[in-house]
């Protein structure tokens, strides 16, 4: 019987109820919080890495778009955690949906767009018609620039769905490789673990470099709105 490749896709679910509420809650745990004087070694990195992304993200927003800080640090910790959490044995990944990036996506890009159209109407109509156009440019160029700007939140679910889709994907194909190698030929299933491993340092990588994206592309879409 052959395996369906994309079963490790689908919703687990216990006695017929779906359970991903319950993994989306599970990273919280990953970012313990503390009452002492004194934090421990893994707040302080914790909060040390808060603080570098933070201020890296945050340096190009004037005082109105570093009210967001917040909401991009909670956004780029949820990505990130839930990414790492799919790298775990018999573990499901909620990004791979694209339902559910669509749902992250979505009403972000909208709360920039209407921030923008809100306090900066004059610049954020700006960009649709970029000055010193030609006249007879005029209709196409507010066109092309209308279907980029609804194309934004797809581009950055997308983003995110394919490249954590396409990583397990291959860590899946590789591992059942390496199985089904070991009893043919020895040395060749070594050869693929030793890919096997190299391949999850980079989706280790590809993880946390995809939440930063993700993170960055929002905050880039606020600072063009502010």
């Amino acid at each position: 019987m052959n395996e369906n490749l994309f079963a490790s896709f689908t919703t687990p679910t216990i006695m017929g109820l779906p359970i991903v509420i319950l993994i989306i809650m599970s990273p919280s745990i990953m970012f313990p919080t503390s009452n002492r004087l004194i934090n421990n070694r893994l707040i302080s990195i914790q909060q040390w890495l808060l603080q570098l992304t933070s201020k890296q993200m945050l340096s190009i927003h004037n005082n109105k778009g570093q009210t967001w800080a917040l909401m991009l640090m909670s956004l780029i910790l949820f990505i990130g955690s839930t990414n790492l959490l799919g790298l775990l044995p018999h573990s499901f990944t909620p990004t791979t949906q694209l339902s559910m990036n669509l749902g992250m996506a979505i009403p972000l890009w909208a709360g920039t767009v209407f921030l923008g159209f809100r306090h900066n109407t004059k610049t954020s109509l700006a960009h649709f018609l970029p000055q010193g156009t030609p006249i007879f440019l005029i209709p196409a160029l507010v066109i092309i620039e209308t279907i980029s700007l609804f194309i934004q939140p797809v581009a950055l679910a997308v983003r995110l769905t394919a490249n954590i889709t396409a990583g397990h994907l291959l860590m899946y194909l590789i591992g059942g490789a390496t199985l089904a190698l070991m009893n043919i030929s020895p040395t060749t299933a070594l050869v693929t673990f030793i890919i096997l491993i190299l391949l999850t340092i980079l989706e280790f990588a590809v993880a946390l470099i995809q939440a930063y994206v993700f993170t960055l592309l929002v905050s880039l879409y606020l600072h063009n709105n502010t």
